[in-house]
């Protein structure tokens, strides 16, 4: 229903000024609501989940969950050996891609979680999966592959495994740095170790994929590691914690948060686990949602 038009001069001087009374008072109402202003890509953190801890690896249906949840996005896994790393099948992307779209609900960034199993540092396979994580990240419009090293691909007091890495990882860079696209390396390994790793790379599409309850696990001291990494290394975090909801279990993150302000840090941060045994999965991430935003304002 469109206003009414009013000629020029209809208007008297009393009018003129409760009329912009009222468009002021209505800015100023408005603008106390800063969040609902701003569009998702300008909000200095965006809060994710992993579609393995949300009980939907593999499933688009992670979305409709994250939906509910009040997440940003989701962190999709490419895939296992079963499947043949499916993430990498363009039907399987589109599927994807519509759960995204339908649900409002972003594609936050990949992970290969089977090199845990399958390891980066010694078989020759995991070298192609990563060349081709890259396109898959550039087909669904993400810009983060974490490759993972625990269990079999752990590095800690494997140097000759960490050498392999370092090699493969220099012939993947350059694709990497072409596409966009950044492999986040996850594992055990300290700060030190991991700058020295990303000094030998030498790539900017090479970073750290920081853990806060991994490091703080491993008797790191975690907001000096995050300061020591900086904003140019990390290319994004996961809040986690091993069956206690987030902010209460053993990390600090408002300290945490202190050091994301420090380095400037701005981008995804995923929630991990953080599922207290026996506890509803909805109710739980929504708590873990709801303290994430809390904390990162």
């Amino acid at each position: 229903m469109q206003s009414p038009v009013i000629p020029p001069g209809a208007l008297s001087r009393r009018q003129m000024l409760a009329r912009a009374a009222g468009v002021l008072g209505a800015w100023a109402a408005f603008s106390a609501f800063p969040v609902l202003r701003a569009a998702p890509g300008r909000r200095r953190f965006r809060v994710g989940a992993c579609d393995w801890s949300l009980g939907k690896m593999g499933d688009p249906g992670a979305f409709d969950l994250a939906r509910e949840i009040g997440l940003d996005g989701v962190q999709v896994s490419v895939g296992t050996v079963a499947d043949d790393l499916k993430l990498r099948r363009p039907d399987v992307q589109r599927e994807y891609r519509e759960a995204a779209r339908r649900t409002g609900v972003a594609i936050a960034s990949l992970a290969l979680g089977e090199l845990n199993h399958v390891p980066f540092k010694s078989d020759p396979r995991t070298v192609e999966w990563v060349s081709d994580s890259i396109d898959v990240c550039r087909a669904l419009g993400a810009r983060v592959v974490l490759l993972a090293f625990f269990n079999k691909g752990d590095l800690r007091d494997d140097p000759s495994g960490v050498d392999e890495v370092v090699r493969r990882l220099k012939r993947l860079a350059p694709g990497a740095e072409k596409a966009g696209v950044v492999l986040g390396i996850e594992s055990w390994l300290s700060a030190e170790a991991h700058l020295d790793i990303l000094r030998r790379v030498g790539s900017r599409a090479v970073q750290v994929y920081y853990d806060c309850c991994n490091s703080n696990d491993r008797g790191y001291d975690i907001c000096s590691e995050i300061r020591a990494l900086g904003r140019q290394r990390i290319c994004e975090f996961h809040f986690k914690e091993n069956g206690a909801l987030l902010g209460q279990g053993k990390v600090d993150y408002r300290k945490v948060r202190a050091a994301l302000d420090e380095i400037g840090y701005r981008g995804w941060v995923q929630i991990e686990g953080a599922l207290p045994a026996g506890a509803d999965l909805l109710e739980s991430y929504r708590a873990n949602c709801r303290f994430v935003r809390e904390v990162l304002g």
